[in-house]
């Protein structure tokens, strides 16, 4: 069985991270909690591999298309195409904009991996995320401009949605011999039970 500090979880970093030069200070954001970076790729993400990275139903498709279709007729704008398509536009733009550039995955460990990069992130739009996360301190993009503009919102990182996603997503971008098992001198003030060891 799988000890809890051993949890991963997957970090991409996005095309417009990568442009503002911003790598560094998210690297930090992340290992500055305890997390350890055991994985780490730079490169141009295939698209074939992205749409089954957000993994997305029909169901999930006609959900998102129909509320895009109903806030176009509130504003009393045309529906010019099935919901369905609408809901795929999500997608599309997302890939579209994740193959623009190069981007950084990583692969972190801990206690609560997941949870701890999603706490750390923030809120998928920036412009409502809070202060103190990545994407409320460094971006201020929002799902109504984007929405104006016709394409995905740029909030500088991916980070996995729960332990079973990112296990899923950890595979499909990383083969597990690229994943390095070590140990941070770090993890005994973490998780060593006996922390009286520190004085002899």
């Amino acid at each position: 069985m799988q000890h809890p500090k051993e949890e991963r979880t997957l970090v991409i970093v996005k095309p417009d991270g990568v442009q503002r030069g911003l790598i560094g200070e998210l690297i930090k954001r992340y290992e500055r909690t305890g997390l350890k970076l055991v994985g780490i790729r730079f490169g141009i993400a295939d698209e074939k591999k992205l749409w089954e990275h957000y993994n997305k139903t029909d169901e999930w498709f006609l959900k998102k298309g129909a509320k895009i279709a109903e806030d176009k007729k509130a504003n009393g704008l045309p529906v010019q195409k099935e919901p369905i398509e609408y809901g795929k536009d999500i997608i599309r733009q997302l890939v579209h904009f994740m193959t623009s550039g190069p981007v950084l995955f990583l692969v972190w460990e801990g206690n609560q991996a997941a949870a701890v990069v999603r706490k750390i992130t923030g809120d998928t739009e920036p412009a409502t995320s809070d202060v103190g996360t990545i994407r409320g301190d460094l971006t201020l993009d929002s799902y109504t401009i984007a929405a104006v503009d016709d394409r995905a919102v740029r909030n500088l990182i991916h980070c996995s949605e729960d332990a079973a996603d990112a296990k899923r997503e950890v595979a499909l971008w990383f083969d597990e011999k690229d994943l390095i098992d070590y140990r941070l001198f770090s993890e005994e003030i973490l998780y060593e039970i006996d922390l009286r060891k520190i004085l002899n």
